[in-house]
């Protein structure tokens, strides 16, 4: 059983927002879900504020899911507003949200809900490793670990991080879906199933209309992620750049690829 313990110092909702808003006045395709994660974002910065000591999902159940559901009826989609509303008049809400930190299936509205309500408090709780070392690739014969280090969930993407020095390449680093951790991993390595044949990972962009984003698939497992590359766009923040890069999902989807694990906007 999860409990809150600890706090991050850094608050990433603010950045979070402030890119989503940004991107649906570039993306006409996915601005109505990024601004639905825009109002998400207000509601999961109150993790913040809920005491420590508390138990994960039943904080989420009282703190963060009430204003979850208003802001997704107030600005989702009606396929999902609808069934969380459902989900609302029906369901055991903190069993489902303790369903979720348990990894066990639920349906989308259900993984929607759970995942909105507990992601940002375990984000808050967990103990996150440092910032990218500047251009330094020390660590990466460690990097074949394809879960997450801290709560053991699947990577949602990957990124290639801004090197301090001008000819070094940042080291690549995966993002936890569950509690955002991040840690470096293999540069030419599958984020799934470990293959590292690079003639076996095919890579796949639209470099006109997402430069710093790319699709890396794996022949052998027949999944795939999203990887995005500060270089190219120093302003981008992953975990939002990943919803306005739908485009990407479908092309990838269309060679016969599955994501290994869909965003919070089940793409």
């Amino acid at each position: 059983m999860q409990v809150l313990e600890a706090a991050v110092a850094v608050n990433p909702w603010p950045l979070r927002r402030e890119r989503a808003a940004e991107l649906a006045a570039r993306y006409p395709h996915a601005a109505e879900m990024l601004r639905l994660y825009q109002a998400l974002t207000v509601v999961q910065e109150t993790a913040y504020r809920i005491s420590s000591h508390q138990n994960i999902a039943a904080a989420a159940t009282e703190y963060v899911l009430p204003g979850v559901i208003d802001a997704t009826v107030e600005a989702g989609p009606r396929a999902l507003r609808d069934g969380v509303i459902a989900l609302y008049a029906s369901a055991n809400l903190e069993d489902m949200i303790q369903s979720w930190l348990d990894q066990q299936p639920l349906n989308p509205f259900e993984t929607y809900l759970a995942r909105a309500s507990a992601s940002p408090l375990l984000e808050v709780v967990t103990r996150h490793p440092d910032p990218p070392p500047r251009g330094g690739r020390e660590f990466e014969t460690e990097g074949s670990r394809t879960r997450c280090p801290n709560c053991g969930g699947l990577p949602q993407l990957s990124y290639f991080a801004v090197s301090g020095e001008a000819l070094v390449s940042g080291p690549r680093y995966l993002v936890c879906s569950r509690c955002a951790t991040n840690w470096v991993f293999s540069r030419m390595m599958c984020a799934s199933c470990g293959e590292s044949n690079g003639t076996k990972l095919p890579i796949y962009q639209e470099h006109d209309q997402f430069p710093h984003a790319r699709v890396d698939g794996c022949q052998t497992c027949r999944k795939y992620l999203l990887t995005f590359d500060l270089r190219r766009d120093t302003r981008a923040v992953p975990v939002v750049d990943e919803i306005a890069a739908l485009p990407l999902d479908l092309y990838a989807r269309d060679q016969g690829l599955t994501k290994i694990t869909l965003n919070l906007m089940g793409n």
